[in-house]
């Protein structure tokens, strides 16, 4: 599920169940016995018991869950991924009897769902098979489906746009928010920001790639990055501005490659000089986020950077972003931007001197600060706008998608539940 993974195995029960009807529980309650479980882990109180409880202890092995209570069965599994950890086999069980809610909750990750009234020997059935599935070792359960990896790349089309601010912001919202273990990789090498953004050192990780990209591999990677949080890692420098970087870009390419097999997600924080000389950059690009800011000389490069993407990267899905956008009128209107460069814009973030100087003042991402405010919206839909990337759309720059979904939904669902058998 979605909550982070602690791996202490004496500390999580091998089942746990909780039911909302006394007919349930006594029918369940003998069953768990014959299959070694002490009945004691079947509770009453449904879903929203278990949410309760399992905030403050660790995740079963396998997890039967009761939705006859819920309103929205599938908000409320949402609620159940934020947490419960990854690996837990979940069974839900309910009252609505629709094929269109059975097929939802089987793609969003759910092993099984059984449909009331049942009789005793189907729910026998499926908890053996949810058992078996458990103790299938997990390199043959995932020997058939590649793991997803969603590459993105923020681009600044002026300088001091705040592109930056932006790819640190999603990085971390992501991690944060989502649980998903995240890269941050600041390609700025000279003068990022990354680090500097959320008060960390930047170390040599970056520049020692560069200059020895044979030494890239898991190891280094797992060395060379620095932590930010549980699941956010940054990999950035502050090479010496007298010391030019002279690489043919093979190290961004390793970079990339080793970081796909490390986390779920990498966030590119992309400069315009290196998208020039590096186009293979965005070769495996799922999504792509250019900042702009009003103005005239920002419209052209945006022109220029949407013809560049689709000659290099024409299959990126394009994000436009206007950052640091004052009240008032500016020096062009967004009627007018959007006829100059012929799209739309996609979101708008407000120009907020007060929560920037904050977000510097106690070294934290922007997005954090201002999380859960009117300022931090567009951050929080741009977000979910990222990550509602579907397999198809990966699986055309390079990744090999299973099923049709969002990739959010499977961030939310499918890497928190261990995913089920093909139906």
């Amino acid at each position: 599920m979605n909550a982070p993974f602690k791996p202490h195995a004496g500390t999580r029960d091998a089942f746990n169940a909780y039911v909302c009807d006394d007919d349930t529980l006594e029918m369940l309650t003998p069953i768990a016995s014959e299959l070694g479980w002490p009945p004691e882990k079947c509770c009453k109180g449904g879903l929203r018991n278990a949410i309760q409880q399992l905030s403050v202890s660790a995740s079963p092995n396998i997890l039967f869950v009761d939705l006859s209570e819920s309103g929205d069965p599938l908000n409320d599994i949402n609620a159940l991924a934020e947490v419960c950890e990854p690996g837990t086999v979940v069974i839900a069980m309910g009252q609505v009897n629709d094929v269109r809610l059975y097929r939802d909750l089987l793609a969003s990750g759910i092993h099984d769902y059984l449909l009331k009234p049942f009789v005793p020997d189907q729910l026998r059935e499926t908890l053996v098979n949810a058992q078996a599935f458990f103790n299938t070792p997990r390199q043959a359960a995932d020997a058939s489906e590649e793991r997803l990896h969603l590459l993105s790349a923020v681009i600044g089309a002026r300088g001091g746009v705040g592109a930056s601010t932006v790819a640190t912001s999603i990085a971390w919202l992501i991690s944060d928010t989502m649980h998903r273990p995240t890269a941050l990789l600041d390609l700025d090498v000279h003068f990022g920001t990354g680090a500097l953004a959320l008060d960390l050192e930047p170390g040599r990780g970056l520049t020692d790639a560069i200059d020895n990209p044979s030494r890239i591999d898991g190891l280094f990677i797992e060395r060379a990055m620095v932590r930010a949080s549980e699941n956010l890692a940054l990999l950035s420098a502050e090479a010496p501005i007298h010391q030019p970087i002279l690489t043919d870009g093979s190290a961004f390419h390793m970079l990339q490659e080793e970081l796909r097999n490390a986390f779920d997600v990498t966030v590119l924080d992309l400069p315009r000089h290196m998208l020039v000389a590096h186009p293979h950059l965005l070769n495996d690009v799922a999504v792509t986020v250019i900042v702009t800011e009003l103005t005239l000389a920002a419209a052209r490069d945006m022109i220029r950077l949407k013809s560049f993407l689709k000659q290099n990267a024409p299959n990126t899905r394009l994000v436009v972003v206007a950052n640091k956008v004052k009240s008032g009128a500016g020096e062009i209107s967004r009627k007018d931007f959007e006829e100059t460069i012929e799209g739309p814009i996609d979101f708008m973030i407000a120009d907020d001197p007060k929560m920037a100087a904050q977000a510097a003042k106690l070294g934290r991402a922007y997005g954090d600060i201002v999380r859960g405010t009117k300022a931090g919206q567009p951050y929080a839909k741009l977000v979910q706008h990222i990550l509602d990337v579907s397999e198809e759309e990966v699986e055309e720059v390079g990744k090999k998608g299973k099923a049709k979904g969002s990739l959010l939904g499977k961030m939310n669902l499918t890497a928190m539940f261990t995913k089920s058998d093909a139906k």
